[in-house]
């Protein structure tokens, strides 16, 4: 025997990564990106006093980080008035993702999302054997109805829908999320990812009781404040649920570092409302700048504007590599009809330049190679 002995379903998947990160590309064209704006990261980057946290805390990385996130989550439960019974933290909305996963699905069990929605769900789904139905976008948004509906057809043990949603950045009101949810089946609990909540309109976020049984709610540090390489996140969910992800959560996954610099942000209602202050006018300036390159850009409530580049996906995919010719890193829907479409992270007034500068020559290109 020469090599491990895979399960049967690990044995069955790919090795692949949901996505292409920046610093692989810059490796394969041999030079850094000037502007990189295709990760929805903030680069207006977290408070001042949540990098003073971490740089205090480093001298103590030598210890383990609490493994209960006692304090943090205490803050979290104050913030969102529940108790802290009703809050699990971990790595990123990704980790918690993984976990929950972990703790509904087994081979076989239906589960539901959206065709085009966030990928790294569609992996943990894969990744503990689980059937996945997809229901398609409707108008460029999630589609809660036909979402629930499906769950109830195929006797999902889990639906996800993100609000706001995340390639497109469209998004429904709390009120009307709560409204389809007459519909979610029994035994069915809502995925709600939050992530992007912060930047949206008020409304936005679900308005409901944190013991309710029938959805977990993610929110992140990684969007709106900021730390995204800090790989924090939580959910809101009923007791009995938060006490099951401690059945198979990494105790140790979220590091004391980060656990200073999240608390550190979370209580700096100041900077937050700076970043919010950023977001919007960087939302404006990239609409003007599809609007000046004949373009339509989508209505956004996240840090980033989807742009339909007006024809098909490989015309967007052609605009996508001409901007990367030109040093701009950016992503795109990878389903149709959306894959028409691309997806610009707000930037600083630097790297706007540098796109508004960039995208009349990758559209030229790529009318180009259209016209062969």
């Amino acid at each position: 025997m020469t090599t491990p002995r895979y399960t049967p379903l690990a044995a069955s998947l790919p090795a692949t990564v949901p996505f292409v990160g920046p610093e692989t590309q810059e490796r394969g064209r041999g030079a850094p990106f000037a502007a990189r704006l295709g990760a929805n990261e903030n680069v207006f980057g977290p408070s001042p006093d949540a990098i003073a946290a971490m740089q205090e805390a480093t001298g103590d990385c030598w210890m383990y980080g609490d493994p209960e996130n006692h304090d943090l989550r205490h803050a979290l439960a104050a913030r969102h008035r529940v108790d802290a019974g009703n809050i699990v933290i971990g790595e990123g909305i990704d980790g918690l993702l993984g976990y929950l996963v972990r703790l509904t699905v087994g081979p076989g069990d239906a589960v539901v999302t959206s065709d085009g929605a966030y990928p790294t769900f569609n992996y943990h789904v894969a990744g503990f054997g689980g059937s996945l139905h997809k229901v398609p976008y409707r108008e460029d948004r999630e589609n809660p109805a036909a979402l629930f509906a499906k769950a109830a057809e195929t006797d999902a043990r889990l639906v996800y829908l993100a609000n706001p949603d995340n390639p497109m950045g469209s998004w429904w009101t709390g009120a009307e999320i709560v409204a389809a949810m007459a519909a979610l089946p029994d035994g069915c609990l809502l995925v709600l990812d939050e992530a992007y909540v912060e930047c949206a309109p008020d409304g936005t976020a679900v308005d409901l009781p944190a013991d309710d049984p029938r959805l977990i709610r993610f929110r992140t540090f990684s969007k709106a404040y900021g730390m995204a390489g800090a790989r924090v996140g939580y959910g809101i969910a009923a007791p009995g649920l938060v006490t099951a992800f401690n059945k198979v959560r990494n105790h140790f996954g979220v590091n004391r570092v980060a656990q200073a610099g999240a608390l550190a942000a979370l209580a700096d209602d100041g900077w937050l409302s700076h970043v919010r202050g950023e977001i919007a006018a960087a939302r404006d300036r990239i609409g003007a700048i599809a609007r000046d390159n004949g373009l339509v850009a989508l209505p956004s409530a996240t840090n980033f504007v989807t742009i339909d580049c007006g024809r098909d996906g490989a015309f967007a995919r052609a605009v996508l590599a001409g901007l990367a010719d030109r040093g701009i890193f950016a992503r795109m829907p990878f389903a149709q009809p959306q894959d028409r479409c691309i997806r610009i992270s707000c930037g600083r007034s630097g790297d706007l330049d540098a796109f508004a500068a960039a995208l009349p020559d990758a559209l030229e290109q790529a009318h180009n190679q259209a016209q062969g």
